[in-house]
């Protein structure tokens, strides 16, 4: 990383930080479109336990949780994943929940072959180069069983957002503090290499409203 991608970062996980301890909760308690869309695509694939990459404040990890499947939550806000440990003691989970502080820019901290299925809503496409989103999806691979499902999202550069606000270079643009990497559909084909592509599924969501893809692939068996 060039130093001013790590300063980016730095800085991007230290307004991450600043916004949970000022908004506990800030996407509130309902999971996802895209969480409730990958429930059912690893639960028919035969899933037990979901990684989830990103995974802020919980309402995705814990929604998987409540659906049965044991949950590793990754976040590199720990105030984050605080508020997550928390909710699943409320609601009767923590036994099927671990959190980890982890960056993704680093390897990921599982073993080979010991996931059944990952998730990341909006992680891949937070202030990473285009080579680090590409190691992170290697890092996938890696710790996916054969036939794994990895399903994630991502803001695209049909997004009204997209050449707007401070740019960083390599599609990444930054809006109220908050830095985006937008995809354009050649980085999404490119990142499928040797995988199989189930779905590119075109979506909206919040306000303006962001444009996003969800992005479906599996590891062969």
């Amino acid at each position: 990383m060039t130093d001013d991608g790590q300063d980016l970062a730095e800085a991007q996980r230290a307004h991450w930080q600043r916004t949970y301890s000022a908004h506990p909760g800030m996407y509130g308690q309902e999971p996802s479109a895209a969480a409730v869309h990958a429930a059912g695509v690893f639960r028919a694939a035969g899933a037990g336990n979901v990684v989830e990459l990103g995974a802020g404040h919980g309402r995705d990890a814990l929604y998987f949780a409540r659906e049965g499947f044991t949950v590793q939550a990754t976040d590199f806000s720990a105030t984050g994943l605080d508020q997550l440990r928390a909710a699943a003691r409320r609601q009767g989970v923590a036994g099927r929940v671990t959190t980890v502080v982890h960056d993704v820019r680093d390897p990921l901290p599982m073993p080979d072959a010991s996931a059944d299925a990952v998730f990341a809503h909006m992680l891949l496409c937070m202030a990473l180069s285009t080579k680090e989103i590409h190691a992170l999806v290697d890092e996938v691979g890696r710790v996916l069983r054969p036939g794994g499902a990895f399903v994630y999202t991502v803001r695209h550069t049909g997004d009204a957002h997209y050449g707007t606000g401070t740019a960083h270079g390599d599609h990444i643009y930054e809006h109220g503090g908050f830095a985006v990497h937008f995809f354009d559909r050649s980085l999404v084909d490119t990142l499928a290499d040797g995988w199989t592509l189930k779905e590119v599924h075109a979506f909206e969501e919040g306000e303006l409203p962001r444009r996003l893809w969800r992005i479906t692939q599996t590891l062969p068996r």
